[in-house]
């Protein structure tokens, strides 16, 4: 068992890995406990795919009982920039960093399934592996791995790593021996609960999603809130603000990953040449990003919203423009993004 580990641990660090942890693949209760009251609250919002697999969701081995060990890996995809000073040029548009370029969803994929092919083989054993689309809880199974801790905003953050990585789990149905959890040091800093622009945090490690501009930018289907549309700013696809303003990032460094490095193109983009893309254009740009996911409604509706945020009145021609757009959502958001500019 020592040496199929050792070798593990040297695959896991070629394939880029930051680091990896082992742990059971049943979660304690209390999990599954925080989770119903999460979607009991209706803190999910219109993710109603949360609740309906709220039973697997609650523990590994609720989806797949033959799992007896998760083996969690962490990629770092840190870029070294000041989260905040690229909110203050009001005209760009600001993605969130992890996704400055390739989707992580392929890129680790790829990695886990060829680390999972070995393992199964070595071990002689069944795999399954996650990369944050089925129902697992990736980041209660990092903490216990030793990974890191859920800090206050409820993201992992690691003493080595800081805020800035990716998650992905390879269950299988082999006996291993577990890490030790990490334990929280957060201490008494609330720094994260403090910066959110909507407030979406309703306590310590609770989240109100349908606040969050992270979820109002991506998960969102329909008009954003007008109550949240000032406090979104210039950001046209999720937010970093918890992530960025965490004390322990003085350690992180930058990724490794050629195919996480920020694309030049999408590091400031003008709200006018985003706005002008139709969907063609769209899908052409973030060909292999994360950000075609949400589709070209919402991402114009995003950029409409920086739009009325930016105070440049060099906008008002093609915002006009999208006013008579043929979907209601990007049409509304245009004239609100129209009456703030005017």
């Amino acid at each position: 068992m020592k040496n199929l580990l050792t070798s593990l641990r040297e695959l896991v660090e070629k394939e880029g890995f930051s680091a990896v942890g082992i742990t059971s693949a049943k979660l304690p209760s209390e999990v599954a406990e925080n989770l119903g009251a999460f979607i009991s609250a209706g803190h999910h919002g219109t993710m109603d795919w949360m609740e309906e697999t709220k039973q697997r969701r609650g523990s590994p081995d609720a989806m797949w009982p033959e799992a007896k060990s998760a083996i969690v890996l962490a990629m770092n995809y840190g870029q070294g920039l000041d989260a905040f000073a690229r909110l203050e040029e009001k005209s760009v548009g600001v993605i969130s960093i992890y996704a400055l370029n390739r989707d992580y969803h392929d890129v680790i994929k790829g990695k886990l399934k060829r680390l999972a092919t070995w393992f199964a083989s070595a071990a002689r054993a069944e795999v399954k592996v996650f990369v944050d689309t089925a129902p697992l809880m990736e980041k209660p199974l990092a903490a216990l791995a030793g990974l890191g801790w859920q800090g206050k905003h409820t993201n992992l953050v690691s003493r080595e790593l800081g805020s800035w990585f990716f998650l992905g789990v390879i269950l299988t149905d082999a006996e291993l021996p577990v890490a030790q959890a990490e334990v929280d040091h957060c201490g008494t800093c609330r720094a994260c609960l403090d910066i959110c622009p909507t407030q979406a945090f309703v306590g310590e490690r609770q989240i109100d999603a349908r606040r969050c501009i992270s979820y109002l930018t991506i998960e969102h289907n329909g008009s954003i809130p007008l109550e949240f549309r000032k406090a979104v700013g210039n950001r046209i696809y999720g937010c970093d603000d918890c992530l960025a303003i965490c004390p322990w990032n003085k350690f992180a460094q930058a990724s490794r990953e050629a195919k996480f490095a920020a694309r030049a193109d999408l590091m400031a983009p003008t709200l006018e040449e985003l706005l002008l893309l139709d969907d063609v254009a769209f899908r052409v740009k973030f060909s292999g990003s994360p950000i075609k996911r949400i589709g070209h409604e919402k991402f114009i509706r995003n950029c409409l919203i920086a739009a009325g945020n930016s105070d440049d009145r060099a906008l008002v021609a093609v915002v006009e423009k999208l006013t008579e757009d043929a979907s209601p959502i990007i049409q509304e958001t245009a004239q609100w993004a129209l009456r703030e500019l005017q």
